[in-house]
């Protein structure tokens, strides 16, 4: 057998470990660079007249959540987790925050009620909010320490078990 019969086949071998890798990796799993570090600031106006930013946020741990209306079925399952998280400690100080992005504030507005929130939520108007903080699809979703710093991100649909383990670190101060 010559050398250039056995080409075609180590040719293909870089091709086939790219695919294993790929097909071994979570899309969802990209991590964030701001993990660990200060919260981007933002200053919103809330859907019912009101302005939050984080500044005055600050010392109390929040959950911050990126959601749209037609986010379906992820933003769906997850948003009588979000009202409920809120409810269950907002008397130990934790804060939860919806952002609104890529949306008709009609259509936010009829989820909003839908959903019965009755914690602070807000639209994104240029998204400028979701930029800087580097989300590319709804949900995704950011644990913000006492200190401003995001302890957490998550991408997709929270769970009932993510979402307790992480506000019970925060919570903690850890």
């Amino acid at each position: 057998m010559s050398w250039k019969k056995l080409l075609i086949p180590l040719a293909s071998v870089p091709i086939i470990l790219l695919l294993a890798y790929g097909f071994r990796t979570d899309p969802k799993a990209i991590p964030s660079p701001l993990v660990q570090k200060p919260a981007p600031e933002f200053r919103l106006k809330t859907f019912d007249g009101g302005e939050m930013s984080l500044a005055a946020l600050k010392g109390q741990p929040l959950v911050l959540n990126f959601w749209a209306s037609w986010c379906y079925p992820a933003c769906y399952e997850e948003a009588p987790l979000l009202e409920a998280t809120w409810r269950k400690f907002k008397d130990r100080g934790l804060l939860v925050v919806g952002v609104a992005i890529q949306d008709k504030e009609a259509n936010a507005r009829e989820f909003l009620q839908r959903f019965g929130f009755t914690f602070p939520n807000a639209p994104d108007p240029g998204s400028k909010v979701s930029i800087d903080y580097g989300v590319y699809g709804v949900p995704e979703t950011f644990f913000i320490d006492r200190r401003g710093r995001i302890a957490y991100k998550h991408v997709g649909a929270l769970t009932p078990e993510l979402v307790e383990a992480q506000v019970h670190l925060l919570l903690q101060g850890a």
